[in-house]
């Protein structure tokens, strides 16, 4: 085939999965459910045998997992990253949001296993004793937390492969792409063809 019917032929539609808004906006969004159930309730504390309502303690994601803030951040920084990065760093962000969302998951699901061990630290606050005994129970949201950790590492998997989908943005690229697709290259591209040492001709 040659170049003038490859530049004419029409360009294949990206897939809906592997559109950069869609998968942008997702590790966003699940980025964004994570942080917000580090500020519900995760573990209810009943300090009095009795039953007492004032004796309960509320204790939320941001005390009890207190790593699942930062890195429900530092996975809402990579999303936002990710529709601007290049090739290479899309690659160090996709294990950046990897390593974050498995992290998310093992702290939620250590509260889930030790919902006492994970409520110590403001049971103490409360009482000031250290290492009291008291009746504790889950909610919801260490759980919805999990789930939304394993889509954002799901997220993390798909991004490098959406990546081969999307448009090049840097000038660097750009110029790669067009001398690879046979079409004209600006005098800009040329000159830094010639500063890496290569002949753009």
């Amino acid at each position: 085939m040659s170049a003038d019917a490859a530049a004419s032929s029409p360009v294949k539609a990206s897939p809906r999965w592997a559109r950069k808004s869609t998968l942008v906006l997702a590790a966003v969004v699940l980025a964004l459910a994570v942080f917000g159930t580090t500020t519900q309730t995760w573990i209810e504390v009943q300090l009095d045998p009795a039953g007492v309502p004032d004796s309960n303690l509320h204790v939320p994601g941001n005390k009890a997992a207190t790593a699942v803030t930062a890195l429900a951040l530092v996975a809402l920084a990579g999303g936002l990253a990710a529709s601007i990065a290049g090739r290479v760093a899309r690659w160090i962000i996709a294990v950046i949001i990897a390593f974050s969302a498995a992290g998310i998951i093992l702290a939620a699901a250590t509260v889930l296993a030790d919902p006492l061990g994970a409520a110590q630290g403001s049971i103490a606050a409360a009482t000031g004793v250290a290492g009291g005994q008291a009746g504790v129970a889950g909610t919801a949201f260490p759980v919805v937390a999990i789930v939304a950790g394993a889509l954002l590492a799901l997220c993390a998997v798909v991004l490098p492969l959406a990546g081969r989908y999307w448009k090049t943005r840097t000038k660097y690229d750009a110029g790669s792409r067009g001398r690879q697709d046979g079409q004209p290259v600006d005098e800009i591209d040329s000159w830094d063809s010639l500063s890496r040492g290569e002949d753009p001709t």
